[in-house]
């Protein structure tokens, strides 16, 4: 019924947009919001939609060459491993499914996203009878889910075939992965997309606005601005029009210029390019993330995760963020302008508050695969990364900057986001705010993950609510906490010194279970092979005052109160932006501003 609601509200927005300029004909700019996009709820038919999605920018990898129009192969894919980056379809299955349930099963961000729509359409509605322009407004995700796949960049393309003897994609599920999917189209990509919605409806000019990571530039975003393009250049070759499009968020085409020119349609998947144009950042400015009402509503959202018992000098700022995937610094700025929109931020964090300290406001990443010289590369592109303990088995911290060698920002964001929090105990900090800047809108990401991921370096009671609880979020147990972060491990483990075929339950619970399992457990993968995501070498248990801090050769912990070094302190989310209003104003501004840059021209 959300769903439902938010389609016709969203519907509506575009209705009157249209109808309120219908009596005067006037030159008509289409406005594209681009944001990620997933799913409202988890199923095995949303899984296999957005698994198959990611790849279908990349047609140097194996997915789009071998699975998306393979009818053999579709069976399968919701069972794919983490063997291939970004298809762990099962464990991300697993994982949302938990996510889901914590919140009452509706991840909020696409109904909000919605509202971010029509706040940003009704403003641009009074900028056009102010100017004589008539706004055309529709919105576009990298990701779709089965409900949402109208608003990918060019569905068609995805419904294909774009291999020699594919077919069509057209699967709904067979018994092998519990189909027939419940409501599911065979058709559902062979429909209009957003930009070609906007190009019926007459527009003359497309202008793309993206908000995917809070705005920071950023290949995702690039995906959906260069296939829009594609599907735009389709348009005038067919209809003999000549529409532009241009992206707000980098108006002078940085990511478009400095992508490598060879390999010819080069994409990461074929290893380092030969040839990269070296366009310098320097005077390519994304004039979004620098505008006030952005940083002030990101401002106002840390500001409503202090502790009203602790003072600011005794409060620390934890800004945690992902990354970009390794070999896309090539054209990809997302991490300098990240660092440059949370430089902004801690400025005006730092004005509001003269007695918070600078130091302790600091910029992290998330972990990373790390080399295993043990794993013999026998593909071209592959390598020998695998995931550790070390790196909390997480795979998305290749925070490099644009056009560099793998390196890391410096300063206040050189730390995984492990490291500040270690730092913050060992200040003895007495409150930590942490906060997902690339975000604006609440999702089972910042909801449920972030938490966990949070609650495992520093505790569960240390949460600021862990008292109280929050019920209206988490409406069946108030907290959004697991007994360990892992959920989609496999918990069986070998007997050590027993027969080859030997399990037993795995112990996941920090100090130890009370006999000879050893936490964390032991590695189950082949030193040879890459540890997957699923190993339970890479569990940590969801204790009640961390791990940082703690040696269970000293001692067993308490749930009752921190032992040892443990964090004493509290912690606390940050609040995403969500529907403050602020948003619309900031989307139809810069669209705006803009539309004045090429009028100057």
């Amino acid at each position: 019924m959300r769903k439902l609601l938010g389609l016709a509200s969203v519907l509506l927005t575009i209705f009157f947009s249209v109808s309120l300029h219908a009596a005067e004909p006037q030159h008509k700019v289409g406005v594209l919001f681009v944001v990620h996009g997933g799913s409202e709820e988890n199923n095995l038919g949303n899984t296999f939609d957005n698994s198959l999605q990611f790849f279908q920018y990349d047609p140097n990898n194996s997915i789009f060459k071998r699975i998306i129009w393979n009818p053999n192969a579709w069976p399968s894919v919701v069972e794919s491993d983490d063997s291939q980056d970004y298809a762990n379809a099962s464990s991300q299955y697993i994982k949302y499914s938990f996510q889901n349930a914590r919140i009452g099963s509706i991840d909020p961000a696409p109904d909000i996203t919605d509202r971010q729509f029509e706040a940003m359409t009704l403003k641009l509605d009074a900028l056009g009878k102010e100017r004589g322009i008539e706004f055309v407004t529709d919105i576009a995700h990298w990701l779709g889910s089965q409900t949402f796949i109208h608003r990918l960049p060019w569905p068609r393309y995805l419904y294909g075939p774009q291999v020699e003897g594919g077919a069509a994609l057209t699967y709904c599920g067979s018994k092998a992965d519990g189909g027939p999917w419940k409501h599911c189209n065979p058709e559902r990509y062979n429909v209009d997309g957003p930009g070609e919605r906007l190009l019926k409806r007459g527009a003359e000019e497309i202008i793309m606005v993206d908000l995917t990571t809070s705005g920071v530039r950023f290949w995702k975003t690039y995906d959906v601005v260069s296939m829009t393009r594609r599907m735009v250049d389709d348009w005038n070759q067919r209809n003999g029009t000549n529409v532009k499009v241009r992206w707000v968020n980098d108006p002078t085409d940085l990511m478009r210029d400095s992508f490598p020119t060879d390999p010819p349609n080069w994409t990461r998947s074929l290893g380092k390019p030969k040839v990269n144009p070296q366009v310098p950042l320097e005077g390519r400015p994304n004039p979004l993330i620098q505008d006030p009402l952005l940083i002030n509503s990101m401002v106002d959202g840390i500001a409503a995760g202090m502790s009203p018992a602790v003072e600011p000098a005794n409060t620390a700022v934890l800004i945690v963020n992902h990354s970009i995937r390794d070999g896309n610094q090539a054209y990809d700025p997302k991490v300098n302008d990240t660092v440059q929109m949370d430089e902004l931020i801690k400025t005006e964090l730092l004005r509001r508050y003269s007695d918070l300290k600078a130091d302790n406001i600091l910029g992290s990443w998330m972990g990373l695969k790390v080399e295993n010289p043990n794993i013999r590369v026998t593909q071209p592109g592959g390598n020998n990364t695998e995931r550790s303990r070390e790196m909390r088995g997480e795979s998305l911290g290749n925070a490099w900057l644009y056009l560099s060698d793998r390196e890391l920002p410096g300063g206040d964001h050189q730390y995984r986001y492990w490291e500040a929090l270690d730092l913050f105990r060992e200040r003895g900090i007495d409150h930590i705010v942490v906060a997902f800047t690339q975000i604006v809108t609440d999702s089972v990401l910042n909801l449920v993950e972030l938490p966990n991921q949070i609650a495992k370096e520093i505790g569960w009671k240390t949460w600021l609510q862990a008292e109280s609880l929050d019920f209206e979020t988490y409406p069946e147990v108030g907290h959004p906490f697991t007994d360990y972060w892992g959920v989609w491990l496999n918990t069986s483990c070998k007997v050590p010194d027993g027969p080859e075929d030997a399990t037993e339950e795995c112990c996941l619970t920090m100090g130890g279970c009370g006999d000879l399992r050893p936490y964390p457990p032991a590695r189950q993968t082949a030193i040879t092979q890459a540890r997957q995501d699923t190993d339970p070498s890479l569990g940590f248990d969801i204790s009640a005052y961390g791990h940082l801090g703690y040696d269970a050769q000293k001692g067993a912990p308490n749930d009752h109160e921190p032992v040892q070094e443990q964090y004493r302190g509290t912690w606390q989310l940050w609040r995403p932006a969500n529907t403050d209003p602020r948003i619309g104003e900031l989307l139809a501004s810069q669209v705006a501003k803009l539309l004045d840059q090429g009028a100057e021209q």
